[in-house]
């Protein structure tokens, strides 16, 4: 947590409450689509969990952001009574992790659209490393590949392209001048 500010640690945690109360939702609107049955295809909407360890590092740039704001999400979403209890805690991990892993390889020193997208395929890598093994070990390998496959593509899109025009849009409205992505933007 060395360089973190208050403010810092405020942004992130606030993003992992709200984000948690999505989440929560979420979860009803994802049960809806399974209704006729579970297919790889319905995970192109699950890139929405993954949004938190994305937008959280874009915004506060602090090592540690999208584990932070994933795990507050996570438990968030399982106090509110989640329909997969408290395994969610593990799978946020698990996407911050893919999440930061992404961004601590440039050592934080990028944050362009290109990074985010790699941190989103490295969330849905997170994801998919817990599902594969909690939910569908005995799932047909054929599953499995399209599972990664949709995973990743709504990480990308979702969580990637998502939380980068999120910071995009937020950053003329002044919102985010007393952060690193705020103070980047006024320098540049």
């Amino acid at each position: 947590m060395t360089g973190w500010r208050t403010v810092d640690l405020v942004v992130t945690a606030t993003i992992g409450v709200v984000f948690g109360v999505v989440f929560w939702a979420w979860g009803f609107v994802f049960s809806a689509l399974t209704v006729g049955g579970l297919s790889p295809a319905t995970y192109l909407v699950s890139g929405v969990w993954l949004i938190p360890a994305v937008l959280a590092p874009l915004l506060v740039r602090r090592p540690g952001a999208g584990i932070l704001a994933e795990m507050v999400a996570a438990i968030v979403s399982a106090l509110f009574g989640s329909a997969w209890g408290l395994d969610v805690v593990i799978s946020g991990f698990l996407q911050g992790v893919g999440a930061e892993l992404v961004f601590a390889a440039t050592l934080y020193r990028s944050w362009r659209l290109p990074v985010a997208l790699l941190a989103g395929a490295g969330a849905a890598i997170g994801e998919f490393a817990h599902d594969v093994v909690v939910w569908f070990p005995d799932y047909p390998a054929e599953f499995k590949v399209a599972l990664a496959a949709w995973m990743i593509v709504s990480g990308m899109v979702l969580a990637g392209i998502g939380s980068w025009a999120l910071m995009r849009a937020m950053l003329p409205t002044g919102v985010l001048d007393g952060l690193a992505a705020g103070r980047e933007q006024s320098t540049s």
